[in-house]
């Protein structure tokens, strides 16, 4: 991991756009192959693919003001349409209605002020020389070996290689290139596809030397610049061979990444909110997803999502950007996160009169809330005190005590920030951020 690569740890929120094809059908991204389709139906659905109200400058305003950072678009999904002018097919949205998507995107991001970041499928199920494998939607077919006699990887891997320096030529500076995904394990007796079937080794070479600032993803199956869970929330700090490395949380708002027009399973704003400090407090990023319509337009409920996002981040960004594991165990209920001499407890669940916080008596300067900005008094209880009526128990001795409001502000998680003293300074674990960046990404690999 080079200093070029530093602004990803710090930035720890972004933005993954998936949109494609796959749009127009409402099914989510994976439609081609959990219906079976051939390649040549499914390619009808290219005549009527003209997202009138795709615009990149309202997707990446709205990332900025959710508090996002840097923004992911998909330049081709599994289905094989690239959503950028190549000249190496004609299945592209330049051919079928003149817009160069991903031009548009980049260009929006950079006026916006984001970090650019471009997500592009290794598989394709519409190229002819794409051997039908586990995940390939002829799978089932009863000729699949006859299919596959006259397909060649050769061809199809000069394919990838040539699209991807087209993306990493043609665009200008690109700061993040997210591959997705390699399965070399057999399933249900059909093959799956490893890194010998994309060259990952040539194929990562010829992005470092095309941009050689640009942070690459795991999913190559090997070695990559950070690691990439996605649709779970990790329970501590990912570690590679005991040594922790740079990690993204990938998560969508409902289940699905594409437009998904009858899924209604959203996660509400303050859950987003937790996730999202959760990972922080583990030295993660969180890359959250939305899925725009047929027509290109934001959805009323991704929208929705991420004003609320951005009405939190507005009052706690100072929680979340720049800052990252705290270094010492949170109470029940919160997550720490730290960024230089400042704390951030956050408040999961409102308690009741009081947080006590073992072992920071003394190292704690000042306590305020975030969102206003209004002292939060700090108190140590004797420990010698007895509990009766109206008065609590003493605590173990070194433990600050937060004395707290009955009612919660009106905010989705409260946000302690408390400036550390010297001597809180010295006594916590200082942030390993930089550290993990240096020495464990050469050990992160696919998840």
């Amino acid at each position: 991991m080079t200093d070029s690569h530093a602004w990803f740890s710090r930035m720890r929120f972004g933005l993954f756009v998936h949109f494609g094809l796959y749009s127009t059908l409402a099914r989510h991204e994976w439609v081609m192959t959990t219906e079976r389709t051939s390649p040549e139906e499914y390619e009808k659905n290219a005549a009527y693919f003209d997202p009138d109200r795709f615009d990149a400058a309202d997707i990446a305003r709205s990332a900025r003001q959710a508090g996002m950072r840097y923004a992911v678009l998909t330049t081709k999904h599994h289905e094989g349409f690239a959503m950028f002018d190549t000249a190496l097919s004609d299945y592209n949205s330049m051919a079928t209605c003149g817009r160069d998507f991903v031009a548009e995107f980049v260009q929006a991001c950079r006026a916006e002020g984001l970090r650019v970041g471009l997500y592009h499928s290794l598989i394709d199920w519409h190229h002819p020389d794409f051997t039908i494998d586990q995940h390939h939607p002829l799978r089932d077919r009863a000729d699949v070996a006859q299919l596959n006699a006259g397909r060649d990887m050769a061809r199809y891997r000069a394919y990838l290689h040539g699209q991807v320096r087209e993306l990493l030529t043609n665009y200008g500076q690109i700061d993040y290139l997210f591959f997705d995904f390699t399965y070399p394990d057999p399933m249900d007796g059909k093959p799956g596809k490893g890194p010998q079937d994309w060259d990952s080794a040539g194929l990562l070479a010829m992005v470092r030397e095309l941009q050689p600032g640009i942070v690459v993803n795991d999913r190559l199956g090997i070695p990559g610049d950070l690691v990439t869970p996605e649709q779970y929330q990790p329970d501590a700090p990912m570690q590679r061979d005991g040594a922790e490395v740079l990690w993204e949380a990938c998560q969508t708002l409902n289940g699905s990444w594409g437009y998904d027009r009858d899924n209604l399973d959203f996660k509400s704003p303050d859950l987003l909110v937790r996730m999202l400090v959760d990972t922080v407090s583990k030295n993660g990023n969180m890359l959250l997803n939305i899925g725009p319509d047929r027509r290109g337009a934001i959805t009323p409920v991704d929208r929705s999502s991420l004003a609320a996002l951005g009405e939190w981040m507005q009052l706690h960004e100072g929680s979340v950007i720049g800052a990252g594991a705290a270094g010492i165990p949170a109470p029940s209920g919160t997550v720490f996160t730290r960024r230089a001499d400042r704390l951030y407890l956050h408040l999961l669940h409102w308690p009741f009169g009081h947080v006590h916080l073992p072992d920071m008596a003394g190292k704690v300067g000042f306590a305020r809330f975030l969102h206003d900005g209004s002292q939060v008094r700090c108190s140590e209880i004797d420990p010698e005190q007895q509990a009766m009526n109206t008065i609590p128990g003493g605590q173990p001795p070194g433990t600050l005590t937060l004395n707290l409001p009955t009612a919660q502000p009106p905010v989705a998680v409260p946000v302690i920030e408390l400036f550390l003293t010297t001597d809180g300074m010295a006594g916590i674990a200082e942030d390993r951020t930089e550290d993990i960046a240096a020495d464990g990404m050469e050990r992160a690999t696919e998840d």
